[in-house]
């Protein structure tokens, strides 16, 4: 039976294909590797290996959903390595860790990264399965969060220095006569920049007001408007 390939990763989506969701699977155990990479290819989805963290971080990851299926002890950078140096660059694909080593300790380090399971070797098939299908779920929702506070930061770029006093106060819920109190406007002139605030940032409602406000990120929203 031939063993499943390392190949290295696309650097963009420009195939059908490539937009479906990625199963990458890293194991220093060639054996293991081949029986998670038909396992995963037996349910529909793709799948892709590497022997080493090392060589993933070499392919470097796909701008594509994802999930990563790690064995925690490998050779050099071990998978909880792995977890912690993704976890600090904030780009992190849900983890799911398999071991044949497993302890209490262990496991609550990568929980609290934030991996979706922990999994014993001999993995039961139905369980990696379940954990695959629940990780990827959490990857398109977090890749679909990250693009709106991306729109949202560029939507922000567009408002002027007062229009983005006026943003922060809406969001802070103060109304049209306060803010003109606090900035020594007219209610007027407040109202008329509230009205380009919304619509530049394509708000149909403070509520949507509030939401972007909410979604971007601290540093932005803390900047200081000059």
């Amino acid at each position: 039976m031939q063993q499943p390939q390392t190949r290295r990763m696309p650097s963009s989506a420009s195939s059908p294909e490539e937009e479906q969701p990625l199963v990458i699977i890293v194991d220093d155990d060639a054996a293991v590797r081949e029986g998670l990479h038909e396992l995963i290819l037996s349910a529909g989805m793709q799948a892709t290996c590497f022997a080493s963290t090392r060589d993933l971080l070499d392919a470097g990851l796909p701008e594509r959903p994802s999930c990563l299926v790690l064995d925690v002890r490998m050779p050099g950078t071990s998978g909880l390595d792995l977890q912690t140096r993704l976890t600090a660059k904030g780009d992190a694909p849900p983890i799911i860790f398999i071991t044949g080593h497993g302890d209490i300790p262990m496991t609550v380090q990568a929980m609290k990264l934030g991996a979706v399971d922990f999994l014993t070797k001999p993995v039961r098939d139905q369980a990696l399965l379940d954990a695959v299908n629940a990780a990827i779920e959490k990857d398109i929702a977090r890749r679909k969060e990250a693009l709106l506070v991306k729109q949202y930061v560029e939507r922000l770029s567009t408002l002027t220095a007062r229009e983005r006093q006026i943003f922060r106060e809406v969001a802070r819920g103060r109304l049209n006569k306060q803010i003109a109190f606090d900035l020594g406007i007219s209610e007027v002139t407040v109202k008329l920049h509230r009205g380009n605030v919304m619509r530049k940032m394509r708000a149909s409602s403070p509520r949507d007001i509030v939401r972007a406000w909410e979604a971007l990120p601290a540093d932005v929203r803390e900047a200081r408007v000059i």
